[in-house]
């Protein structure tokens, strides 16, 4: 499959036609196939009230008016990069800081040229394993390390004996799980900042954003979604 049949058309009343696409499609149409760039801000001006801002409505219309200029015309030398994919540029690069600011923006935009989602571990489970393997002539082993020793009776006698015990970790860590999933949620919670502002800022000329968004957490069985919805769990 291309990646042009992802993007479905959509026709309209009149005689524009709209393409309906989610979010995540909107980015990767965007970033992957207009090659469009973040246009960042400047550095904050330290005379300007701290309290002032704008809502993201006005930030679109705003870029728009002024041609929300994104570098992207290098790659496509006999054309310009899409006014809408510029649009949706200029959105991803003013996410709020309580969604991740620039950091995030930065990596919604390499998501999306990459075609990618998060790697949030699919199917990773910690195991229990050997810090450290060592492999003779005789197979690989675990390494082990002295913690201590005892008396034992043998043929008689007492004899005193090393105790040695395998030292061992989780893998993956169950830390590192949860960390790959919370950064999951954190890019699928500003994609829900991106998708409401341009529905509601309504500046896309070919493309019209719906609801659709990726699953929250696809790592939750269905069984388990459902027991969260009924409260059961």
């Amino acid at each position: 499959m291309s990646i042009h049949s992802r993007f479905p058309n959509r026709s309209t009343t009149g005689t524009r036609t709209k393409r309906a696409l989610g979010v995540q499609q909107v980015l990767e149409w965007a970033f992957r196939m207009e090659k469009a760039r973040l246009e960042l801000p400047g550095p904050p001006d330290p005379e300007r009230s701290e309290g002032l801002g704008f809502g993201l409505e006005y930030m679109l219309m705003q870029r728009a008016a002024l041609g929300c200029r994104i570098d992207g015309g290098r790659y496509k030398p006999d054309s310009s990069t899409h006014q809408d994919a510029e649009v949706i540029a200029a959105c991803v690069a003013g996410l709020p800081t309580s969604l991740g600011g620039l950091r995030m923006a930065i990596r919604i935009a390499e998501l999306a040229r990459a075609g990618m989602t998060p790697d949030w571990m699919p199917g990773a489970v910690p195991r229990c394993v050997p810090i450290e393997m060592k492999r003779n002539q005789h197979g690989e082993r675990a390494i082990t390390i002295p913690v201590g020793t005892t008396r034992v009776l043998s043929r008689g006698k007492w004899r005193t004996v090393e105790l040695r015990a395998c030292p061992v970790t989780f893998s993956p860590h169950p830390d590192q799980i949860a960390a790959a999933r919370r950064h999951y949620e954190h890019w699928w919670l500003a994609l829900g900042w991106v998708r409401d502002g341009l529905i509601a800022g309504g500046m896309l000329r070919s493309i019209e954003v719906t609801e659709v968004m990726p699953r929250r957490e696809p790592w939750a069985s269905p069984s388990s979604r459902e027991q969260i919805g009924n409260k059961t769990v």
